[in-house]
């Protein structure tokens, strides 16, 4: 087999789904909407058989690292068009392609009814593939840079697909504000690299990588590359939504719940954890960038996982598990445990992505109500969609055997054995985030498939539908993932066979694909076929968990079989059974539990103020600021300096108008004052 992939078969993987995106977004109106589904379909799925092709050829020895196209030259600094595969590559071309046909599939029958719009949604999902293929394939910041961006700005166009809605202008706005914050920090970080190494190509950065950790940076003792992964980091805390750049993915639910899967799932979100790893090089050379690292995934995992405890929305309890699961691979990525960090976003992609059409499965079904208190019973009237959201559940919260079980344990192993400062907190936010965890998955699981039927007669009164009711509006769903159209008998359905097939396909990934990866990718040479730098996803030079790890390892089998004398597995399970008792057994009990926990409930129900804090704070801030600038700088400075030396020259225009007598003696005697005065001048100068 050949050691370089084919150039063609790699520019077709990016480029099929941009082309049907074009087609389906400029000709949409004239092809008409089956077409419109099938072009973008056909368009996704070539990229994934082709992206299938490369793997399969990248785990045989082959790599790709060139320019495919040179944009421009400015002195020695190439902006180039180039792709980087190997095994992380190919790996994240899978499965960005397979989570987004899904999705794709799993489109035409959610947005079946929609009347304007489906074939600029299919549009946008297919060019927001070809964003995220675009980012993960690139071999120079440049190109990276560029993904970074197209993917939030279809971001920005997805959640606020629903224009006319003003909860989901709000959104996406705020999406879009919240990455551009992060989005500054990346820049810096690229900038302060491009300016030390002069070059925006990785091979050439990871090269000066040992040059670069001796330098500091300008002005100061800190490490040049610290402040600069320190940066390249912050970038990542947007895009992955990190404390406290987490608020705009909760409110991202206001957009249709397939994109909440491809943002949430294996995409968007996931961007900053493959940089981080991609960046790994440079990241192993400062101590305090990963411990800074460390600490705000420590904190992302735990804390946004006890807001999922008290959301009854269900979309919105899926995506603080993503928050969570975002702050577990960040965790690892502080550990230097690159290889663990990759594994569960691969995990977390497949049984994500299948919560997330289980939810919006659900809202189908439940006539787009998406309270959870309007629920209930739901496993007899939606058997494929109660399986496969249970199989999801089961991955998520790590139960043996399952894939959310191997990544998830081993992460919190390489926590529990690294010598990082910061990783005692780690462990202790990793452990604990494990009941957390399974505590609101199976509060929704039980809620929302089990117990009573909530959902005949009238609706909970403090859910958006039993408020429209109490208001005269019946069953009005506005602020909802509603489609406008009409409602139908009020009886729970099972989903049609496009919604409930991308279900069963990623069931499947969800159980096995844990037990066929762990071995290869964190104990065997998956990472070493393919790689184009040293030390790329290499166990790191000062940690040496996986070495200690990969001692301990006897296969997937026993792995499972020896987690049950482990702390991980009993703290799951006693999560699982808190929620069983707690909305099964005595469902009287929450409201108690939040009445004598008031503050602590309060705090949680508000997300810990930081929306507030950023309104009154930031927002409010910058108002200050900008109208400060206004009045202080603008007005008083600059219209200052403008009106004060248009009045000087009035002024000194009427001072000299005097001497302008017109007679032509008067300036004969200035002429002749002036001469004696130069003269004067020359005779004193000639002296000295």
């Amino acid at each position: 087999m050949s050691t370089t992939l084919n150039e063609n078969l790699l520019l077709a993987v990016p480029l099929a789904p941009l082309v049907g995106s074009l087609i389906a977004g400029l000709f949409g109106k004239a092809i008409g909407r089956k077409n419109s589904h099938r072009i973008t379909i056909l368009g996704v799925f070539i990229s994934f058989i082709f992206s299938a092709f490369v793997y399969n050829d990248v785990i045989h020895g082959a790599s790709f690292n060139a320019t495919v196209c040179e944009w421009m030259s400015i002195g020695n600094l190439k902006m180039e068009v180039g792709f980087l595969v190997d095994s992380l590559t190919a790996m994240m071309m899978v499965i960005v392609t397979f989570v987004s046909l899904m999705v794709h599939i799993y489109t035409i029958g959610y947005m079946a009814d929609e009347e304007v719009g489906y074939e600029r949604f299919f549009s946008y999902i297919s060019f927001f593939t070809f964003s995220m293929l675009m980012l993960v394939m690139s071999n120079n910041f440049l190109q990276l840079f560029f993904g970074w961006e197209a993917v939030g700005l279809v971001s920005y166009l997805l959640i606020g697909f629903y224009f006319t809605r003003e909860s989901a202008i709000y959104a996406n706005m705020k999406a879009f504000i919240v990455n551009r914050v992060g989005d500054f920090g990346f820049l810096l970080g690229i900038g302060l690299i491009l300016a030390f190494t002069g070059s925006l190509n990785y091979g050439d950065v990871f090269a000066q990588g040992d040059r670069l950790a001796t330098l500091t940076f300008p002005g100061t003792d800190w490490g040049l590359l610290s402040a600069a992964c320190i940066c390249l980091f912050i970038g990542a805390m947007g895009k992955s939504a990190q404390f406290p750049l987490h608020v705009w993915l909760p409110d991202s639910m206001e957009g249709p719940t397939p994109i909440s899967a491809l943002i949430h799932a294996a995409t968007m979100v996931t961007a900053g954890i493959f940089m981080v790893t991609r960046m790994s090089p440079l990241f192993e050379h400062s101590d305090a960038a990963l411990s800074f690292v460390t600490v705000i995934g420590a904190i992302t995992a735990l804390f946004m996982g006890f807001l999922g405890v008290v959301q009854h929305d269900i979309k919105r309890v899926v995506a603080y598990s993503t928050l969570s699961q975002l702050g577990y691979m960040t965790v690892a990525l502080g550990v230097s445990a690159y290889p663990v960090a990759v594994f569960h976003l691969g995990t977390h992609a497949f049984f994500k992505a299948l919560l997330f059409l289980g939810a919006g499965s659900v809202i189908i079904g439940m006539h787009h109500d998406q309270d959870m208190r309007n629920m209930g019973g739901l496993s007899k009237y939606m058997p494929i969609t109660w399986i496969t959201s249970l199989i999801g559940s089961l991955a998520l919260i790590g139960t043996p055997f399952f894939s959310g079980f191997y990544s998830k344990d081993s992460i919190i192993d390489a926590v529990k054995l690294s010598h990082l400062p910061s990783s005692g907190f780690a462990y202790f936010a990793v452990v604990a985030s494990v009941f957390v965890t399974a505590l609101y998955s199976f509060r929704m699981y039980f809620l929302v498939f089990h117990g009573p039927e909530r959902f005949r007669g009238s609706k909970h009164p403090d859910s958006p539908m039993g408020q429209a009711e109490a208001h005269g509006h019946g069953h009005d769903t506005h602020g909802h993932d509603d489609h406008g159209h009409g409602h139908g008998p009020h009886i729970p359905h099972e989903s049609p066979w496009v919604v409930t097939l991308p279900l069963v396909l990623l069931a499947i990934p969800s159980v096995i694909i844990g037990a066929i990866m762990i071995g290869p990718m964190l104990f065997g040479d998956f990472f070493a076929h393919g790689i184009a730098f040293d030390k790329v996803i290499f166990i790191s030079e000062h940690h040496e968990a996986l070495k200690e790890m990969a001692e301990e390892f006897h296969g997937w089998f026993a792995m499972g079989l020896h987690s049950v004398s482990g702390l991980p597995v009993w703290l799951a399970l006693a999560g699982v059974v808190v929620a069983w008792f707690l909305y099964m057994k005595r469902p009287d009990l929450p409201p108690v539990i939040a009445r004598a926990l008031g503050p602590i409930y309060t705090l949680l129900d508000n997300k810990y103020y930081c929306d507030k804090i950023n309104e009154v704070v930031f927002a409010k801030g910058a108002v200050v600021l900008g109208r400060g600038l206004w009045k202080e700088g603008d007005v008083v400075v600059i219209d200052g300096v403008v009106n004060g030396s248009a009045k000087f020259m009035s002024w000194f225009a009427g001072v000299i108008r005097f001497l302008q007598s017109g007679y032509i003696y008067h300036y004969a005697l200035a002429m002749i004052i002036g001469m004696l005065g130069l003269l004067t001048l020359f005779v004193t100068l000639g002296g000295k």
